[in-house]
């Protein structure tokens, strides 16, 4: 097993362990060891967006990150004290695999020797690893939805909270923790906070539709701790440490306030203030982890950025490959993952993936083309979209590295709205590979995918 699987496992079980999920000091408790998620069944954790009472123009600049700022009453102390205890988390982790042999985990010995691992690593990358399916695209997007709703509970709006996920993945893993056991991976560095993002909404909707039914699934209470957990582990961990040691040692419940100016019939306005409070219920020790909001509220104004933003594409490609592959030209699947930002604008990973055959023999090699791309739409008013698309990115032949060169590429297509969700799209490319002058040309079809509530 790879490094990479050790850190992903051994995370993951201290995120289920039995210390994450002590019980509260209560009586009459359920004796799940998972109860923490659901101490208050009938009421909401921590903060929301969708709470606040919010000025009109504040969606002014969608796409305005307030993560550092705070301007709108999210709780930073909150998120600050969740992202130290993720930390603490991965370095126990990290420390816990230290101790193994080497010959299991693969790791220097030497202090010395292993930040050279970590630096050779980091300079190496990002590449397109090798990891098991289910790493790259069930476990990467799980944890970046954990990293995304430890920011969205503390009540920030969704693109925040994508933004927080995107630089935890990045900095905390992709090049911290993870980069001492392997290169950093460029679909991961994509794939954790934007599918992240899709499941992290998800989840965070799924635990208040729970907590509204009263803490059960399928009319089980056990079944519905057991959701509650899984679905954010960390804000779970946070409670049960601090009711286990008795006082807030991590921030896992707070409160607001929201101001905003009302225009009164007169012409005149007044200022408006509101009060969310969690209140420490239970056994007089302070704990104020342990309450919870009975106050959901939608507001006034919906937000133009969700995870509708989100697209997936499927389809085929045509590869012309330039001759100094040595391989004959062919058809092979292709796809992407990116961020629509606007009708007029978006921004994609791309990956296509054949198995060529060679010009001097029956074989058939893998030929791997991947590239971060950006395109704008013309007539972005009306369903059928021409648009111009560039991006850099990478070739290889037979997931050889050595046999791999850094592409540009440029390329137009026409993009078709089918509706909210779903679109078409035929595109032509051509890649220029800088290593070996090779020049390559893919022209593709796709049917493209957009999460929640689509293109609005």
């Amino acid at each position: 097993m790879k490094p990479c699987h050790y850190l992903h496992l051994l995370l993951l079980c201290t995120l289920l362990s039995p210390f994450s999920s002590a019980e509260p000091h209560e009586e009459n408790t359920s004796k799940n060891p998972l109860v923490i998620a659901n101490t208050f069944s009938n009421t909401f954790s921590n903060t929301s967006w969708e709470d606040k009472a919010l000025s009109d123009d504040v969606y002014a600049d969608p796409y305005q990150i307030s993560l550092f700022s705070t301007p709108h009453g999210e709780d930073g102390e909150r998120l600050w004290s969740q992202t130290k205890s993720v930390a603490w988390y991965g370095i126990g982790v990290a420390g816990f695999l230290a101790l193994l042999p080497t010959d299991i985990t693969n790791w220097e010995t030497s202090d010395e020797r292993l930040i050279e691992k970590w630096w050779d690593n980091v300079r190496q990358g990002p590449v397109w690893d090798r990891d098991a399916w289910y790493i790259n695209y069930i476990g990467h997007p799980y944890f970046g939805g954990v990293y995304y709703q430890s920011a969205r509970k503390s009540g920030y709006r969704q693109w925040d909270a994508f933004i927080y996920s995107a630089l935890m993945s990045t900095f905390y893993w992709e090049y911290g923790i993870e980069a001492f056991a392997e290169v950093p991976a460029l679909q991961d560095l994509v794939v954790t906070p934007v599918l992240g993002w899709v499941y992290g909404e998800w989840a965070f909707n799924q635990e208040r539709e729970i907590i509204l039914e009263g803490g059960t699934v399928w009319g089980s209470a056990a079944l519905g701790d057991t959701a509650l957990f899984f679905l954010d582990p960390v804000d779970s961990i946070g409670r049960g440490i601090n009711q286990l040691v008795g006082k807030q040692v991590v921030i896992a419940g707070t409160g607001y306030v929201g101001i905003k100016e009302v225009s009164l019939p007169n012409g005149s306005s007044e200022t408006q203030v509101k009060i969310n409070l969690r209140y420490a219920m239970g056994n007089g020790k302070g704990n104020s982890t342990k309450a919870r909001s009975d106050m959901y509220n939608s507001a006034d104004i919906e937000d133009p950025v969700d995870f509708g933003i989100v697209g997936f594409s499927v389809g085929s490609a045509y590869l012309n490959l330039d001759e100094f592959w040595g391989l004959e030209n062919g058809w092979a699947p292709t796809f992407s993952l990116g961020l629509y930002f606007t009708p007029q604008f978006s921004s994609r990973l791309s990956y296509s993936r054949g198995e060529m055959k060679e010009q001097t023999s029956t074989e058939r090699v893998v030929y791997e083309s991947y590239s971060v791309d950006m395109q704008y739409y013309f007539n972005a008013d009306n369903d059928f979209r021409p648009y111009i698309s560039a991006g850099l990115g990478e070739a290889l032949k037979d997931q050889d590295r050595d046999i791999k060169t850094a592409q540009v590429n440029a390329g137009f297509g026409l993009y078709y709205k089918v509706d909210r969700n779903w679109a078409l799209q035929l595109a032509w490319h051509h890649y220029y590979g800088t290593k070996f002058s090779a020049n390559d040309d893919i022209a593709s079809g796709q049917l493209i995918y957009r999460f929640g509530a689509g293109e609005r």
